[in-house]
Parts: structure tokens; sequence; C-alpha cells
């Protein structure tokens, strides 16, 4: 159970009348509630995710080949649809920021709460990094405003996009949902553009290994290829996971929160389904393979731009922005729940007047900003990221199977389909993909383990006896402490 140690923003005595320390503490503290509806839930969902139609997954070609890549992309799918509609359950219990952090802490303990979070927040703090490099990509190869891929640009992005975000949360989940209908209606332009050129034939075009186990034209890389394309499988999904980070925004969570991640998820599946079917089969899997703009490429067969292919390409811009815009909401909120609850320090998690965290917001920003203009290495700082992201899956998944064993009894306003064999089917395909990182970057997955050692060494060594019991994260564990007491005596 968390030490209760008075906050140390908190003033030490109140008078009559007076707020209390801790409802002090949580003031100062606090975010604009019932900014978020069931659209614009919906809309997040999508944006942190949208992004990774337009490029990235095309590389699985290379690892699996289309029927490798395919059976990753179908295997992460149903990972991703198991762990959301458990991470629905948990939302409608535990409706606050803290996202899966407070699933984890109050199934796993504060040792378990940590290292959720912090794997969220890896994710979360990397992946705009690394989109910052991709839009500095597009805007030099679109040549607007005369503009050259460099820090400036990422800059400009850091800047603008979070000063919307710093505005207030309503304006900047409007702001998301424009931008990300304008992807998603490209998308859709794009794959019935596509779709009219399709091949069968095109679909298994890679060279097959012949020294590859279980080798053939669909599986040119043979069976491990299907593993080794887990992480590109898990690019048109990755993030979606994010919604219940918005919880506290949100009105009336327990009921929104499920069917928004639900329809999230949903259009996530069809646009996966479209947009890998129709890039392979017009252009063929082995000439979009290692390209960075593989739905350009697809509609582009003879080297030509086309109408189409400039308003996808475009449209890509648009799908990164809302990616890294919505990123950047993400971890800003994970940031201010862990810092709100004293695992980081307690100064990050201070709000605007407009209720913005806007130290969650700056601090992450300017990490990005330096690691973007430092390394320009924008597929390793994802690759760091898919390794967190797939971490915080594994323990998510487990909080569910824990807390759906222990507490069968606790007040679940939604419920998994399917309960424990969900969230375990979940659990197992998140291990897989956990190991599957090291298929594809070594070095990314131990950047990653080194991230998470400091981090471990700074709990270990101060806050976790620095934690504030009055976080709601921290008293919806101690209740549950406390509820287990009862029955034991």
């Amino acid at each position: 159970m968390a030490d209760r140690t008075e906050p140390q923003s908190a003033p030490p005595r109140t008078g009559p009348g007076e707020p209390s320390a801790e409802d002090a503490y949580l003031e100062r503290r606090s975010l604009r509630r019932g900014s978020a509806g069931p659209l614009l839930l919906t809309g997040l969902g999508v944006a942190y995710v949208v992004s990774g139609d337009f490029s990235g997954w095309n590389n699985g070609l290379a690892h699996g080949g289309f029927g490798g890549l395919a059976i990753a992309a179908v295997l992460m799918g149903l990972m991703y649809t198991c762990l959301v509609f458990a991470l629905a359950e948990l939302a409608s219990v535990l409706p606050t920021a803290g996202g899966g952090y407070g699933f984890a802490r109050r199934a796993l303990g504060t040792w378990g709460g940590f290292l959720t979070g912090t794997a969220i927040l890896i994710e979360y703090v990397l992946a705009p990094a690394a989109i910052s490099i991709f839009i500095g990509d597009y805007v030099e190869s679109l040549g607007l405003f005369g503009l050259h891929s460099g820090w400036p640009v990422h800059l400009a992005c850091f800047v603008v996009f979070i000063g919307i975000h710093l505005w207030g949360v309503g304006e900047a989940l409007r702001f998301s949902l424009v931008v990300t209908a304008v992807a998603v209606a490209a998308l859709l332009v794009f794959a019935v553009a596509a779709l009219s050129g399709f091949q069968v034939d095109a679909l298994d075009d890679i060279p097959v290994r012949a020294d590859a186990f279980g080798a053939s034209s669909w599986l040119p890389f043979g069976l491990l290829g299907i593993w080794a394309a887990f992480p590109f499988g898990m690019w048109f999904f990755l993030g979606v996971e994010g919604v219940p980070l918005a919880a506290e925004e949100t009105r009336d969570p327990a009921r929104v929160l499920p069917r928004a991640m639900a329809a999230a998820m949903g259009v996530l599946l069809l646009l996966a389904l479209v947009t890998f079917t129709a890039a392979t089969g017009a252009r063929g899997s082995a000439a979009i393979q290692s390209v960075g703009d593989p739905l350009v490429q697809a509609l582009q067969p003879h080297g030509e731009p086309t109408v189409v292919s400039r308003i996808v390409n475009y449209a890509g811009l648009a799908g990164l922005v809302a990616s890294f815009f919505s990123l950047i909401f993400a971890g800003s909120r994970q940031l201010f729940a862990l810092s709100r609850a004293g695992y980081l320090p307690r100064f990050l998690s201070l709000t605007s007047r407009r209720k913005a965290p806007y130290l969650g917001l700056l601090v992450p920003g300017a990490l990005g900003f330096a690691l973007a203009a430092a390394t320009g290495d924008g597929a390793r700082m994802l690759n760091v990221a898919v390794f967190g992201a797939t971490i915080s899956y594994a323990l998510m998944a487990l909080s569910h199977l824990v807390l759906r064993r222990r507490e069968p009894g606790l007040h679940r306003p939604y419920r998994t389909p399917g309960g424990m064999l969900t969230s375990s089917v979940a659990f197992v395909l998140a291990c897989a993909a956990l190991v599957a990182t090291f298929l594809v970057d070594k070095d990314a997955a131990l950047i990653a383990l080194g991230v998470y050692a400091v981090a471990l060494a700074y709990f270990a060594c101060y806050s976790r006896h620095r934690l504030v019991a009055a976080a709601p994260e921290e008293e919806f564990a101690a209740l549950a402490a406390a509820e287990a007491e009862l029955d034991r005596g």
C-alpha cells in the first residue's frame, strides 16, 4: 500500500472551513472534466494509429513476405481487440488519467503499477519524437514552405501542437478529430483507386529463401518470418490502448469509454484490411517492402505521380500530424498521473488555469525534440517505443486476469466479452510480440531495457517512499487492501 506521506506542496495545517492539504494538492492537479464525448474519444483512438497505415507496416514484408505479414497482422489485430476489451472493463472500474498504471497498481502493487506506467511512458514519449522526424521528411519531399527536414521542422511540430494542447483539451481533441478524418478519407480514396488495379499474382512476388524452414511463395522467409513480422503487424493498431488516459476528461467515462474504444478498434481493423490488401495487390509486395511511402508507390506503377497519389501523399502528412498530436496527449496524461501519485517528481503534474498539465506537455516535448534533433533516427526510436508498448500490454492483460481472479465481486459497469479467456489471449500474444522485437532490432530492445533500469533505480531508491496516498489510483488500491484486511479479520 502507498506510504501516507503528506504531499510536499500541501500546507502543513488548515484552519476551519479551509480545504485540507490533500484537497489543495489535488486541486492544483486537476483536469477539465466532461470535455470529451464518444465521437472525440473514437477519433482519439484512431488518431493514435492512423499514421501507421501510411507507412512503416510495409517493412514487415521484408521480414515475413505477404503471407507472414498477413498472419502477423491478423494475430496482432486479435491481440489488440482482446486487449481493448479487457481495458474497457478496467477503465469502467477505474476511470482516471492513470490508465494502465492505475489498473496494474491495484492488481500488481506499486512495483507493477510503476513498471506498467513506465513502459507506457516510453512508448508515448519516443513515438512522437520519431513521428516528428517523419513529418520533417514528408515536408521536405513535398516541397512545402521551402523547408528541409531538420531541427527547425521538429521544433515547429512540438511548439505548434503542444501550444494547441495548452489551449485546452476540448480544442485539442477537436483539432485531432478533423485531421484524423482527412487522413481516414484519404485512405478510403486510396483503397478504391488501388483495388481497381488489384492482381493476386502481385501478392507473393518476393523471392523465396531456400534455406528458411517452411518457406514458400506465400512465406518466402519461412515460418520464423511470421514471428519477425509481429512488430510491423502492430503498426496498424499501435497506440489505440491509450484511449483510457482521457478518462478524467470524459463525460460519463464508465459508459462512454468502452463504446469509444470498441468503435475505434472496429475502424482500425477495417483500415488495416483494405490498406494492406490494396497496397500489396496494386504494386506487388517486392516493390513496396522497403519504401517510405508504400501507398504512394502503389499508385505509381510507372513512377509518374497521379492525382490520387498526390492526394494520398498530402494525406500521409495529415496522418502523421494526427498521430503526433494524439500521442503527445497520451504521454502528457500518463506522466501527469504518475507524477500526481508521486512515482515521478510531483511538480510535473501541476495544471494551468485551463486545466492542462503544462509541465507534463513541455518536459516530454523538450525531451522528444532533443532526441529527434540529435539522432534523426526515427525508425530506431519507434522500435524502442514498440518494445515499451509490448511490456505494458502484457502487464495490463495480466492485471485484468489478476483482478478477475482475486476480486470477482468488484463492481464492473462493463464486462469483457469472453472474460479471462480474452485477456489470456492478449497476454500470450503480447509476450510473443515482446520477444519478436529482439528479432527485428536487438539494439532498440536493449536501449529500452536500459531506460527501464534507470527508472527502476529511481523508484527503488527514492520515489516508492514518497507516494501520494490521496491520488485516485492510490486510493483505489488502498481501498482494495483495506477490504482484504477486513475479510481476513
